[in-house]
């Protein structure tokens, strides 16, 4: 079940000003693990009615792409929209990947997606007009060839820091 799956791997945080009571940065984040890869593929193949071929073909990519990367799709919001494009020039948010350890690795790379789609839309519900959208991806293995994520790690932390305060999003892992 998509729905279920998408829940156990999608996290929501804020940083909230009480002097202002206002919410200044809201984030939302899908880690797209195995689990979650498999069973979008699965959703997507049924609605856009693949072959069974076709939908081995995308799942043994998608799966092939997670030896290498470790990928989350994101939602940003935060009071002026400018400043949350992770991207842009007025946006001083950085975001690490943070292993149990406390080792932190930057994206390499992040991807705005400025107009989701309608399937983006729909698998993604925290996609808003308020909210900028991206892809942002890790490398599974470090530069010293440790792994980014190690394999008996109990958890590991998608952090989204700035001025405007400190988001972090933990996902256990099995």
């Amino acid at each position: 079940d998509y729905g279920g799956i998408y829940d156990r791997w999608t996290r929501g945080g804020d940083e909230f000003d009480f002097g202002r009571l206002a919410e200044i940065l809201h984030v939302t984040a899908t880690f797209e693990s195995w689990e979650f890869r498999w069973a979008y593929v699965v959703r997507y193949a049924q609605d856009h009615s693949l072959t069974t071929e076709e939908r081995t073909r995308t799942l043994e990519q998608s799966l092939g792409d997670a030896r290498e990367r470790h990928r989350f799709f994101v939602t940003v919001g935060v009071p002026i929209f400018r400043e949350g494009d992770l991207t842009g020039s007025f946006s001083d948010i950085r975001v690490v990947l943070v292993d149990p350890e406390g080792r932190q690795t930057s994206p390499a790379e992040i991807l705005p997606i400025h107009r989701p789609s309608t399937d983006q839309r729909i698998y993604f519900p925290s996609i808003n007009r308020q909210r900028h959208t991206f892809r942002i991806a890790f490398p599974a293995v470090a530069d010293d060839g440790t792994p980014t994520i190690p394999a008996d790690a109990a958890f590991v932390v998608l952090r989204f820091a700035g001025a405007l305060g400190t988001v972090d999003l933990r996902w256990e892992l099995d």
